[in-house]
């Protein structure tokens, strides 16, 4: 029988970083000697409070409870705990959380850490550590290239898969004319560097660029650059609220009336959701998941919402799921929570689940699957709520992720 025990910890760091506890036991088989105490722990490190918790933060912690209680009767007398906590958006929060995690609170797997500054601070924790970091929420293709490590995993998307699956979908479309609006930080110039690469090998040409501030909240100066510029495609190369501001006010300036159109490098539902059908509509963009694709898909949304208010996930929300699942079923497999004998295990095994379908994990830590090219839906074009998606081209995963061949990975040549 499955049981279910929800309890709260609180815990102190440069401020109050919350966590929840999810214990889910199964009664009377024996469990593996091989894994320590009868009980695998889950740490989603996440943005819980911050712009980004939309598109992680709760929704994180309930894909991960998900994936817990989906794979709970695959390990008898094992329990699965899931614990999280807010790193702020901090690089030294998320890695001093992370390395009490490890040190303390014996955390096997840590999960999502949205933002590529964090993401990067605890995959050094996690390097020489026992634990796994699967990395669902941050972009950066670092942890694949130079700072890849043995048991990192990257799910869900990076700057490559994103730039490269919308810049060729749309340049190939005719889009040849590009201007970028971009964050002025290492993700924002990643993701205009490696689009303007894609569109350029297509024959297309950047008529101009300009940066803006992280977290900015003023973008006519640099929307009316590009409404002069001549480029047929404003490429936005931000995230988050960036995206959101920089969507809303194209609309307010009539940048997409007079012909030019929008394409977001990153751009998820809840931020589609955030600026609305009416602004969003005609608006290129690539994820790696969508809720409305499948029955598998539709079915996870469903259960998510029941727990979320009615919310669909995300794709970062989704990659938690996923990763989880995966790592679970290594757990399984290797008879050990050990996180260097895991990792290796989630390489070996092939990736399958409903969300992602089938896949696999390469030696640089990549997970490969599909990603998906949409435009936004017009309001009438809409069923309801969070019907925002038209698939417009699916990108096979052997060719939506960078090759294994050009990231620098030290692994790879080992």
């Amino acid at each position: 029988m499955l049981k279910t025990v929800n309890t709260l910890a609180g815990t102190t760091l440069a401020g109050t970083a919350a966590a929840s506890l999810v214990a889910l036991l199964i009664g009377a088989a024996p469990a593996s000697a091989e894994i320590a105490s009868h009980r695998v722990k889950l740490g989603v490190l996440t943005d819980m409070s911050g712009f980004a918790s939309d598109s992680t933060g709760r929704g994180s912690v309930v894909a991960a409870e998900l994936a817990a209680e989906d794979f709970a009767k695959e390990l008898p007398g094992v329990t699965i705990e899931v614990i999280h906590a807010d790193h702020q958006n901090k690089p030294d929060i998320g890695a001093a959380t992370a390395r009490r995690w490890l040190d303390q609170d014996n955390v096997d797997a840590i999960l999502d850490v949205p933002f590529s500054s964090v993401a990067l601070a605890v995959n050094e924790v996690t390097r020489k550590s026992k634990a796994v970091f699967i990395a669902s929420g941050p972009g950066t293709t670092e942890l694949t290239g130079p700072k890849c490590s043995a048991n990192t995993i990257q799910w869900t998307y990076d700057t490559w898969a994103l730039a490269n699956g919308t810049a060729r979908a749309v340049t190939e479309a005719g889009g040849k004319r590009w201007f970028f609006l971009t964050a002025d930080y290492a993700f924002g110039h990643a993701l205009e560097r490696d689009a303007s690469a894609v569109v350029k090998a297509l024959g297309g040409s950047i008529v101009g660029s300009v940066r803006h501030p992280p977290n900015a909240s003023d973008f006519s100066s640099y929307l009316l650059q590009a409404q002069g510029s001549g480029a047929q495609i404003i490429g936005l190369a931000n995230a988050v609220g960036d995206t959101i501001g920089s969507v809303k006010q194209a609309t307010e300036f009539g940048i997409t009336g007079g012909g030019q159109r929008l394409a977001a490098l990153l751009m998820q539902l809840s931020d589609v959701a955030a600026v609305g059908l009416k602004d969003a509509q005609g608006l290129y963009l690539t994820e790696a998941f969508y809720w409305d694709l499948n029955p598998g898909t539709r079915a996870f949304a469903d259960r998510f919402a029941a727990r979320m208010d009615g919310r669909r996930p995300t794709g970062n929300q989704a990659g938690v799921y996923a990763g989880a699942l995966h790592y679970l079923k290594a757990v399984k497999a290797a008879d050990s929570t050990d996180g260097t004998v895991v990792a290796a295990k989630m390489r070996d095994l092939p990736t399958d689940d409903p969300l992602f379908g089938k896949g696999s994990v390469r030696v640089d830590g990549r997970a490969i699957h599909d990603m998906l090219f949409f435009e936004v839906k017009k309001p009438e074009e809409s069923k309801g709520p969070w019907d925002f998606y038209k698939l417009v081209r699916t990108i096979p995963g052997p060719d939506a992720f960078r090759p294994l061949s050009e990231g620098g990975c030290p692994l790879v040549t080992k």
